[in-house]
């Protein structure tokens, strides 16, 4: 077995394995061995997400960029504690000015998250859900290490890497994209408060967001 193939084989339950079907099944550790300097939204997304990061994450909070790359689009007013990128290519991460650690991790090949429950105080993951194939399993995993109340947040646009994303989401429009989410977010369970919005600037990339709260025992 090569390092990226899956642990499992791809499905959760939700959909049948073909849902999770990719055109390019060969090792993502090949396919994002060289570092991509590159934004994947442009600038009018990019401040839409900055905007709803402000509305949803904890100031001063201790936050996991999950699928991380060499941006994270994080309001600077939030003073973060520590930003944790948990992705693919260890150059991308070290050119992240926001991120005071890194690992090098594929959520393909292990869904497992490489922390302790209740870690986070907030999970973010900005425009790479689509390559997702375990993804009630990761969702699960976000649950795990997330403490209670603590926010997910996943974005995502309509711009992917065709060969590279599930067949589910190239046969889904952007507004079944948000429906997809959210169900994956129901399969996981342990969250609640589901929410989802187009957050789109206009004149520009698109911008949707699916975020819930992990669930907190009543007090």
């Amino acid at each position: 077995m090569s390092k990226s193939q899956s642990l499992t084989p791809p499905g959760d339950g939700l959909f049948p394995p073909a849902a999770y079907a990719r055109e390019d099944e060969s090792g993502d550790d090949g396919f994002y061995v060289i570092p991509r300097m590159v934004v994947h939204i442009d600038d009018g997304a990019i401040a839409a997400l900055g905007g709803l990061y402000s509305e949803l994450l904890p100031v001063g909070g201790t936050i996991l960029d999950l699928m991380s790359s060499w941006r994270s689009h994080l309001p600077a007013a939030l003073d973060l504690r520590e930003v944790v990128g948990l992705g693919m290519n260890a150059p991308e991460m070290a050119d992240n000015p926001q991120l005071t650690s890194h690992v090098v991790h594929d959520v393909n090949h292990d869904p497992r998250l490489p922390f302790g429950d209740a870690s986070f105080d907030a999970v973010i993951c900005a425009v790479s859900v689509q390559y997702v194939i375990h993804p009630v399993l990761l969702f699960r995993e976000v649950q795990r290490v997330l403490r209670p109340g603590g926010p997910f947040v996943v974005s995502f646009s309509n711009r992917c890497f065709p060969t590279k994303a599930v067949a589910v989401w190239l046969g889904s429009t952007d507004a079944q994209h948000r429906l997809l989410v959210r169900a994956y977010l129901d399969a996981a369970g342990g969250f609640t408060d589901a929410t989802e919005e187009d957050r789109s600037p206009g004149g520009g990339d698109p911008l949707y967001a699916v975020w819930a709260r992990r669930h907190a025992p009543p007090t």
